[in-house]
Order: structure tokens, then sequence, then C-alpha cells
């Protein structure tokens, strides 16, 4: 585990994350406090606490419009459909592996 110094809206922050995970942590630090922040600026919100709530629905609505909604894939993240894309080629390579031998 690595630690990271990080901000949020001017605010200090020691996140903990997994060793070669901190370029995705710190992407997402910006991300958030990018949304924080123009929540902040907007004036329309006022409290930390309120901002964060705000900013999260905001992920979340962005997050939830990533699903795919309908077909085969429905329903399913972006994350779920590449875990399935991964279990498909994982079946190709074991059957196509016995047909390499032939040539």
């Amino acid at each position: 585990m690595i630690q990271l110094d990080v901000n949020i809206m001017g605010q200090s922050y020691k996140l903990a994350c997994k060793e070669g995970e901190d370029r995705a942590l710190l992407q997402a630090v910006a991300y958030l406090d990018g949304k924080m922040s123009t929540i902040r600026d907007a004036a329309k919100v006022k409290g930390t606490d309120r901002i964060a709530v705000m900013a999260a629905l905001g992920v979340v609505t962005e997050l939830l419009a990533t699903k795919s909604p309908e077909g085969p894939f429905s329903g399913l993240s972006i994350a779920d459909v590449k875990l399935k894309i991964d279990a498909m080629h994982g079946v190709m390579d074991q059957a196509l592996t016995p047909q390499e031998n032939l040539f």
C-alpha cells in the first residue's frame, strides 16, 4: 500500500491505495475536486457535506448512464461488459489453441 496526500476543495486528505493504482486514484480525486468546486462556485449549495452529496449524485448519475439500456448487455456497467468480453476471449483462446498445432 502506498499513501497519497491530496486536496479536495482545499481540504487535505491522506489516502491509501495499492501500488499501481495511484494514477487512477489521482484522476478520481481531480474529477471529484472539479465537480465539488463547480457546485461550490455556482453558490447554489452551501456546506461541504451538501456539496459532497450533490457531487456524489452527479457522479452516480453519470455512472448509471454508462449502462446499456437494451440488448444482451442490458443493465450491465462497462466494467461488467469488459469482464464478459475477457471471459469470451478466454473461451476462444482455449478453443483455438489446438488449431494452432495443425499448422
